[in-house]
């Protein structure tokens, strides 16, 4: 019995003999014990996981609950806003509505977006030749302005222009968003019909001082309760006359002379005002310009875009 395998005694030959195990057996005992540890894998796993939590875990989840709680308090939150949102909205709407007979105006996408902004609308172009082009008018239209600049010095060096045409905003702090009606066919607000319109609606507070736009001397004061009211015009030389409307007092006097920043009134409603704002006017040689071409010096561009879109989007006065 000098080997390690299992002997029983055989009675019929009375001698031992070694037993012997089939393969699928010792496999199946193999496979068997495998099970089972695979098992009480498992289950340590399973108890482990849901009876036993870590530091980190009970810190996550804490996290996920007040995550939870936030988010629901986000969500009401937007949902409010966007209520408050589609109110301020509606009420702009109606604001314009009744003071400018027509919608607010949408102000997205009124900025270029550069030079290359346009590539994808080329079809079968190469864009090294699509830019070259595009310089090459840029340096066109450059030296245009150049040639103009320097007739432009030419004059002034000759002392051929005594004066600068107006070119300020008569309102400090003027935000683009109080552009009104400017000058064209327009909805006159009492009668409802289109009349013409000869001046730049800008919207203010009843009070809030008037500036003269350029140096010059008082042509007159008018002080009306009908058409355009309390008015003030300036004569700036060259040709160039401003008149400022609808003020609520004046404080020049006819002859007197003025400097560009200089008070000469308040906003107001006098005469047929709809609403507190300044009617503003530029005359050259008696004809009617819109004041807009002249107020480019005192805004950003960006401003001015938004000048320029606003007031081509009011179709109703308020005179």
């Amino acid at each position: 019995m000098a080997g390690k395998g299992k002997y029983v005694f055989d009675k019929s030959r009375m001698e031992f003999r070694e037993v012997t195990r089939p393969l699928w057996a010792v496999i199946w005992k193999i496979l068997r014990y495998f099970l089972v540890t695979v098992s009480l894998a498992v289950v340590y796993y399973i108890v482990f996981s849901f009876v036993v939590s870590t530091d980190s875990e009970r810190k996550l989840k804490r996290e996920i609950q007040v995550y939870e709680q936030t988010y629901g308090e986000m969500v009401q939150k937007e949902n409010l806003l966007s209520d408050v949102l589609d109110g301020l909205r509606e009420k702009d709407s109606e604001i314009y509505r009744q003071l400018f007979n027509s919608d607010s105006p949408e102000l997205g996408g009124i900025y270029s977006d550069g030079l290359l902004s346009s590539i994808d609308t080329v079809e079968d172009k190469d864009i090294i030749e699509y830019v070259g082009k595009k310089l090459d008018l840029m340096e066109r239209a450059s030296s245009r302005v150049e040639a103009n600049l320097a007739r432009v010095m030419a004059v002034l060096d000759s002392g051929g222009v005594k004066s600068l045409p107006p070119l300020s905003n008569p309102l400090g702090d003027f935000s683009y968003a109080r552009t009104g009606a400017t000058v064209g066919r327009r909805i006159n607000p009492f009668y409802k019909v289109p009349s013409d319109h000869w001046g730049l609606d800008l919207i203010s507070q009843q009070g809030e001082p008037v500036y003269a736009a350029a140096d010059g001397v008082v042509k007159y004061v008018d002080h009306s309760s009908k058409g355009l009211g309390n008015v003030v015009a300036i004569d700036h030389g060259n040709g160039y006359v401003t008149r400022y409307a609808h003020l609520e007092n004046t404080r020049v006097s006819k002859g007197q002379k003025v400097l560009r920043g200089r008070q000469i009134g308040q906003v107001g409603m006098s005469g047929n005002s709809f609403a507190p704002h300044l009617h503003y006017e530029v005359l050259k040689d008696s004809a009617r310009l819109d004041p807009l071409n002249h107020m480019f010096a005192s805004a950003t561009p960006d401003d001015y875009i938004g000048m320029l879109v606003m007031s081509s989007n009011t179709g109703q006065s308020m005179d």
